[in-house]
Order: structure tokens, then sequence, then C-alpha cells
């Protein structure tokens, strides 16, 4: 497995080189301002039960989390979208890592607000061999608490890189969920958690991988 990280900064590098200083300080202050909300204090946390939902994967076919925990314990990530270079990066490391989770008889599971065609689109870009679930409307990211508003500021920014998020997410506004991975148990405990407003910042697969081995949970 590689070094997400690296793989992030990498990205970065390019990135700075590759827009305009204004608008990188307009990404790093809405980062900023997100973070001074409060909104990762606001999110489920480690200890806290992980709602019981249904969603389509992305192939349209209803999934429902208690199904998934009756086989064995889940790492949910839950990503921006399919646009998101960061969730590009970190899905692959993530499937990347795969056959460690499985090894440890648990199961990776991914969820982001887009429809099922473009979550499709990134399954078969990377060759995922994981189910993506589609939160249309953020309806599950916002009883998690995820959930916020892409600021104006952002949105020329976004639709003038061709990420129109309205039309990806099928909901007709700028909400997105922050990045998120947890662990679940089998009773709906969150057992780890990694959230964070900055969404440069992911978990490295080894740390996920670390923490399983210390809870032991199959």
């Amino acid at each position: 497995m590689g070094n997400l990280k690296d793989a992030i900064d990498a990205y970065n590098a390019q990135k700075k080189e590759k827009l305009p200083a204004e608008v990188l300080a307009i990404m790093d202050r809405c980062v900023e301002e997100l973070e001074a909300s409060g909104i990762e204090q606001r999110a489920l946390r480690t200890g806290n039960t992980m709602p019981d939902f249904t969603l389509p994967n992305q192939h349209g076919q209803s999934r429902r989390l208690s199904e998934y925990l009756s086989h064995s314990p889940i790492v949910l990530n839950i990503y921006r979208g399919s646009w998101c270079p960061y969730c590009n990066l970190e899905m692959k490391a993530l499937h990347d890592a795969l056959p460690e989770f499985r090894a440890r008889g648990v199961n990776l599971v991914g969820m982001a607000p887009e429809v099922p065609d473009r979550s499709l689109a990134l399954v078969e870009k990377h060759g995922l061999a994981i189910d993506i679930l589609s939160d249309t409307g953020n309806r599950i990211s916002e009883q998690m608490g995820l959930v916020f508003e892409l600021p104006e500021v952002l949105r020329p920014i976004y639709l003038n890189s061709g990420t129109d998020l309205p039309a990806f997410n099928g909901s007709g506004n700028f909400k997105l969920p922050m990045p998120a991975t947890y662990i679940v148990d089998r009773n709906s405990t969150i057992v780890f958690d990694f959230v964070k407003a900055d969404y440069r910042l992911r978990v490295e697969p080894e740390e996920i991988l670390a923490r399983l081995d210390e809870l032991q949970l199959s």
C-alpha cells in the first residue's frame, strides 16, 4: 500500500502551481471558517450510535446498514464526490487496503451525495470492488452532523472547473458532507472516527488497520 499523505502532498503541489494565488487564498479562508464553525464537534464521533439507513448503491440496488452489520463490522467512508481529487486518492488508497480489511473480517462501504450514475463512474475508474451508497440530498449525512453549505464565494470557482454540484448531486443545492471515516461495530456503535472540516486531510489506511488490530472486532 502506498502512503496516502504523500499522494495528497503531491497533488497539493500541483494545485499550487495550477491555481491562482487568490483562488487558493479563498479556499484556505473557507476551510478556516468551516473549522471555526464548530461543525466537527457536532458530528457523530466515537461512542455514538450510527443510525440505521437504507440507500441505493452505484447500481441502484437498495442497501441497508443493518444488513451489512449483520455480516461484519464495517469501515464507512463518507466523501464529497467523484469530482474531488482528494476523494479519488482516498478511495483508491482504501480500496488498495481492501484485502487487509477483509482479512480482519471487516467490510468497506463508501457513501457520497452523488446520484448513483456518478458513483458508478468512480467505481469503474478505480476498479472498486465495494458498494458506494448514494445519499442524495445528504439526508443521512445530515443525521450524522456532517453537512454544510458550500460558501457562495466558492461556487463560481467550482462551476468554472466543471463541478456542478446541484447537477451532480441531483439536489438543486450546494450542500456537501465533511469527509468522514468511521469504524462501526456489529452493534452499530462507532468505535473509531476521523472527521475533519479540512477536506484536504484524510486518514491513512494503515491507521485504520492498526485500530482494527487493537479493537479485534471480528
